[in-house]
C-alpha cells in the first residue's frame, strides 16, 4: 500500500463528507446514531470475536496489564458504548445556533453562530470504545472524522466501523463522514497529522510518548492532555469514612485510566486517623505505596512501602502504585498539585466550605472536585453522553471534550439595508 495515496484519498473523502454533515439535519444525525447503536447491540457476540482476536494477540506481544485493561471489550463495555450513542440523541443539537445576539448603533444586529470544526483526525491506542465514542459525538456535531486506532484493537476497529457505515447509510448519510484507517502501518500517522488540507484538529488519545511525537511533528492544531497525574487532598476538616471511600476509589477502580489519583496529600492533622485506615483497604488490593518521611512513619508495618523520590510526585503509574505525602494543610497541599499536577484532575475531601472553594478557585486544573473520586472526570459522567478526549489546554476546549467542544463560532449579522458611513 502507497501510505501517502492512500491516506490523500482518506482525506480527500472526508472533506468532501464533511461539507455534507455541515448542513446535515438533526432528525438525519439522531437516526444514524439510533441505528449504530442498535447495530451494537445486535452484533454483540460479533465484536466480542473481534475483540478476542485482538486479545490474544496483545498477550502474545507482551502488552502491559494497563493497556490489555483498556483494550478489553466486556458486555458493559459494549451496553455503554450503545448507551453513550443514545445519550448523544437525547442532547440538543448546538449547530446552528445563534447566540449573544445585540442591536449596533448603526442598526444591524450581530451574535454568533455554532458551527462544526470541519474534519477531526483522532489517534488512539488500544481503546475500540473511542471508535464508537468519537463517531457518535463528530456525528452529533456535524463534523466528518478519520479514526487512526491502535494496531492493537485493529479487528474489532473494523468491525465497529462496518457498524457505524450502516447506521450513517441507513440515515442518508455519507458512509465516508466516518473513516476508520484501515492500515496498521505507522506512517498513516505521519501523513495524517501533516494534511491541514483536509484535517482542522487532531485529537490524540494515547501515551505520553504518541502525544510527544505528535506536538513535535503535527501541522494540524490539536486538542490533547500529556498526563493524568491526579491529585487528593484529605483535608484537616474531613469526614473520614468519606475520605476512605473516595481516596480508594480514585486510585483502585481503574488503574489505567488518565482520571486514576496517582497523589494522594493528607493533612497533618488527620493524617494518623485515615492513613493507616486506608492503608489497609490498598493492602488488600496490594498497592504500593511510596510515601514521604511522615507517611512512612505512620505506615512502617504496611507491606508494600517504598521512600518517595522527588520523581514520584510528577509521575503517571497507570498502575496499582500510590506516592503518598503528609502536607501541613491546604496551603501546602495547593502548593504541591499547582508544582506537580498535570492540570487534568484533582479533588478535595472537606467539610469546610471555606477550604473547598479555595481548592475550586486556586487548584488550576481542568476538572477540580469537591468531595467526589477523580474518576468522575469522564464526558459520560458528566452528561456529555461520552467524549473526544480530555484536554488540560487553555484554548479552545478544556476538561472532557464532548459536543461543544467540536464546533467553533462565526460572526452572524442580520441588516436591514444599513451601509456604513
Amino acid at each position: 500500500m502507497d501510505i501517502k495515496l492512500y491516506m490523500n484519498e482518506v482525506g480527500q473523502r472526508a472533506r468532501a463528507a464533511s461539507r455534507a454533515m455541515a448542513k446535515a439535519d438533526t432528525a438525519a444525525k439522531n437516526r444514524a446514531l439510533g441505528l449504530i447503536a442498535a447495530a451494537i447491540r445486535r452484533d454483540a457476540a460479533q465484536l466480542r470475536a473481534a475483540n478476542q482476536l485482538d486479545l490474544e494477540a496483545a498477550r502474545a506481544a507482551g502488552l502491559a496489564p494497563a493497556m490489555l485493561d483498556r483494550l478489553t471489550l466486556s458486555d458493559k463495555a459494549i451496553a455503554t458504548m450503545a448507551e453513550g450513542l443514545e445519550q448523544v440523541v437525547a442532547l440538543a443539537d448546538p449547530i446552528g445556533e445563534i447566540s449573544n445576539m445585540k442591536f449596533r448603533p448603526s442598526g444591524i444586529q450581530v451574535g454568533q453562530m455554532r458551527v462544526p470544526l470541519g474534519v477531526i483526525g483522532i489517534i488512539y491506542e488500544a481503546r475500540p470504545n473511542v471508535t464508537v465514542d468519537a463517531a457518535g459525538l463528530c456525528i452529533k456535531s456535524g463534523n466528518a472524522t478519520i479514526l487512526r486506532g491502535g494496531s492493537e484493537a485493529i479487528h474489532c476497529n473494523r468491525a465497529l466501523a462496518q457498524l457505524v457505515k450502516e447506521g450513517l447509510a441507513g440515515a442518508g448519510l455519507p458512509s465516508d463522514a466516518v473513516q476508520v484507517v484501515d492500515t496498521t502501518d505507522r506512517a498513516a500517522v505521519g501523513e495524517l497529522i501533516t494534511m491541514p488540507q483536509y484535517v482542522d484538529v487532531i485529537v490524540p488519545r494515547g501515551g505520553k510518548g504518541l502525544i510527544e511525537r505528535l506536538m513535535r511533528e503535527s501541522k494540524v492544531p490539536m486538542i490533547k492532555h500529556l498526563d493524568g497525574i491526579c491529585h487528593v487532598y484529605i483535608d484537616g476538616n474531613a469526614d473520614i469514612a468519606k475520605a476512605i471511600e473516595i481516596a480508594f476509589n480514585a486510585k483502585c477502580h481503574r488503574y489505567g485510566t488518565c482520571n486514576t489519583m496517582e497523589t494522594l496529600l493528607v493533612a497533618r492533622d488527620i493524617a494518623p486517623q485515615v492513613l493507616p485506615q486506608l492503608a489497609a483497604r490498598y493492602a488488600a488490593k496490594e498497592v504500593e505505596l511510596r510515601g514521604d518521611d511522615q507517611a512512612r512513619a505512620l505506615l512502617a508495618d504496611y507491606p508494600h512501602l517504598a521512600a518517595a523520590t522527588e520523581e514520584d510526585w510528577s509521575t503517571e503509574y497507570l498502575a496499582p502504585i500510590l506516592a503518598v505525602k503528609i502536607v501541613a494543610g491546604i496551603d501546602e497541599a495547593i502548593e504541591h498539585i499547582n508544582a506537580y499536577s498535570s492540570q487534568h484532575t484533582d479533588s478535595i475531601v472537606t467539610e469546610d466550605y471555606s477550604h473547598a472553594m479555595r481548592f475550586l478557585r486556586e487548584v488550576d486544573s481542568a476538572s477540580v472536585m469537591v468531595n467526589a473520586s477523580t474518576r468522575f472526570a469522564d464526558g459520560f459522567e458528566y452528561g456529555l453522553g461520552a467524549e473526544i478526549g480530555i484536554s488540560n489546554d487553555k484554548l479552545h476546549a478544556r476538561g472532557p471534550v464532548g459536543l461543544e467542544g467540536l464546533t467553533s463560532l462565526k460572526y452572524v449579522v442580520f441588516g436591514h439595508g444599513e451601509v456604513r458611513v
